[in-house]
């Protein structure tokens, strides 16, 4: 009869008990162990800030299976027959010996236990400024359950009144959603020009305008310099441009860094962001020890270059491949990650796949860009607003990305987007997509569809689109331009650029051409409210001979800058 095969997890948050379970399924004799730090277990940790803001009220939501019972170690035992060690710290890895040194940590207890093939699922660790705190009381990341029961309780005792939050990223923003539900006046500070980079600058300036219609206060390109306290508790923050702002509590949200000491020591192969580095089969440089989640460096499918990526969704996808590698050998392979990820942010959602602008034209792209503005479904149907930004490579026109913000349904969109970019589907390939159409759920032409119609027409040059940021530097420099705004009177009444532009409604305009510069030469920008008619305006133009035209892209709502009214 074989020995039956020992696997050890060592990691108990997302990546490791999948990997383990998947092990389970794929070998009923195998001896699993998993060892975890915390005395939780399965932590849906994405879910703090959730908890954190009311949303739910039960912290056990955040360890159950979902028919409602709790991820502990009798769950684990009983279910699965996995042995779950929590409170227990793995020290060290021998891999000479194929033995792991673990402490109990309420007992102090020290043992070794054997493997035959381990698994790391060590997960990361938030960064920390740094600038000097002298352990004063008010100061807490949101990582780990103790810190989403802390924040949870300032939410529920209402003594806090002001807060920041440092760091302008997915759980800051997040974080600062929570805060700011529970009646405590916030403020986001982040050290970048903008909040959530992984956004292009005019998507994010309309992510913060909406922040900012919510009452936070935010602060970007300034960063923490002190935190400031009496009697032991925190009393405030010092930017470093001097300012101190007062506060009783701050969220240090600055990111992640893999957490590979443990790895490193035992001599596995770290990458430069100092994550472990894996295979395609979740292998790292040891063929027995395999590696999942937050504490892994993998490639980026698109550039080929090796990333961190923290994701939820990602760690498990990653677990499950360790986990049936470590029973069966390497017949499983994970491809890598092409960046997809979406927040919620107030009545705003925010998500983002693929290459931005910025990073594809780092990696070598010859960059075509395109922004469209429309609602989700039908104006009749309660639609809302989509503002997206798609990306490609001019050379061919394939997708490289694409970014969508907006009270609208982002995360259909951004699910299309990331299929398109994994497949790296072509503009042509998504301008007849057929995708499921009814009024309930999208317009008859849906607004992913629609981006591709857009870009198709910028690339066969019957759409001459000119971004927002482009337009404002053409006014701040004061260069000779002719605004049409192609609205209704009563539209432009309730909400304007203010920037010198005219009106000339697109039902007026072919009686109207006088108004239009005589030198067929001259500069024209056409817009509305989510440039359709902006468009269309331009084309009577164009025919009637005007040569310099050209469409502002997403209109007036996507103008990222402050209006009129």
């Amino acid at each position: 009869m074989l020995k039956a095969k020992r696997i050890v997890v060592i990691g108990g948050s997302a990546a490791g008990p999948k990997a383990a379970a998947k092990a389970r399924r794929l070998d009923e004799n195998a001896e699993i162990t998993i060892i975890q730090r915390e005395k939780e277990l399965s932590m849906a940790s994405c879910g703090y800030p959730y908890f954190v803001g009311g949303f739910f009220d039960d912290r056990n939501m955040l360890l159950c299976t979902p028919t409602g019972v709790v991820r502990d170690p009798i769950y684990y035992m009983n279910a699965k027959n996995i042995q779950a060690r929590t409170n227990t710290e793995a020290l060290a890895i021998d891999r000479v010996k194929k033995t792991v040194l673990i402490k109990n940590l309420a007992t102090s207890k020290s043992e070794t236990i054997p493997y035959d093939r381990l698994i790391l699922a060590t997960g990361a660790v938030p960064n920390i400024p740094p600038v000097p705190s002298g352990d004063l009381q008010g100061i807490t990341t949101l990582q780990r359950m103790q810190d989403a029961d802390f924040l949870r309780r300032v939410r529920d005792e209402k003594k806090i009144k002001k807060a920041v939050v440092i760091g302008g990223g997915l759980i800051g923003i997040e974080t600062c959603e929570a805060l700011q539900l529970a009646g405590i006046d916030i403020t986001v500070i982040e050290l970048l020009p903008q909040l959530l980079t992984f956004l292009d600058w005019e998507m994010a300036e309309l992510v913060e305008n909406h922040v900012r219609s919510k009452g936070v206060n935010v602060i970007t390109g300034n960063g923490l310099a002190a935190f400031l306290g009496e009697g032991g508790h925190l009393t405030g923050v010092k930017l470093a441009n001097g300012t101190e702002l007062p506060c009783e509590l701050a969220v240090v949200a600055i990111g992640v860094r893999p957490n590979s000491k443990l790895a490193q020591e035992a001599g596995l192969a770290i990458g430069e962001k100092r994550g472990l580095l894996v295979n395609e089969f979740m292998q790292t440089s040891d063929p027995d020890i395999y590696a999942a989640g937050d504490c892994l460096e993998i490639e980026n499918r698109i550039t080929g270059k090796r990333n961190h990526a923290p994701y939820g969704d990602l760690a498990n996808l990653e677990g499950r491949v360790a986990g049936e590698n470590a029973v069966l050998g390497n017949v499983a392979t994970f491809p890598g990650t092409i960046q997809t990820g979406i927040c919620k942010i107030f009545d705003f959602k925010a998500g983002t796949t693929g290459l931005n602008e910025r990073s594809a034209a780092q990696a070598g792209f010859n960059v075509l860009t395109v922004i469209n503005a429309s609602l989700d479904k039908p104006g009749f149907m309660n639609g809302k607003l989509l503002i997206s930004k798609m990306i490609v490579d001019k050379a061919d026109g394939r997708i490289l990305g694409a970014q969508v913000v907006g009270p609208g349904d982002v995360s259909r969109q951004i699910a299309q987007w990331a299929m398109a970019v994994m497949g790296k589907m072509h503009v042509e390939d998504v301008v007849n997509a057929d995708l499921p159409y009814a009024p309930p759920f999208s317009l008859a032409i849906d607004h992913f569809i629609a981006t591709a119609h857009l870009m198709q027409n910028k690339i066969k040059g019957r759409l001459k689109g000119i971004t927002a940021i482009e337009v404002k530097e053409k006014i701040d420099k004061k260069v000779p331009l002719y605004l049409l705004d192609a609205r209704g009177p009563d539209e432009f009444e309730s909400m304007r650029l203010g920037v010198g532009e005219h009106l000339i409604p697109l039902g007026a305009l072919r009686k109207r051409l006088g108004e239009i510069p005589a030198d067929k030469e001259a500069e024209i920008i056409c817009f509305c409210k989510i440039s359709l008619r902006g468009y269309e305006a331009a084309l009577v133009l164009e025919a009637n001979g005007w040569k310099n035209v050209k469409v502002m892209e997403g209109g007036i709502v996507a103008w990222p800058y402050p209006r009129e009214r």
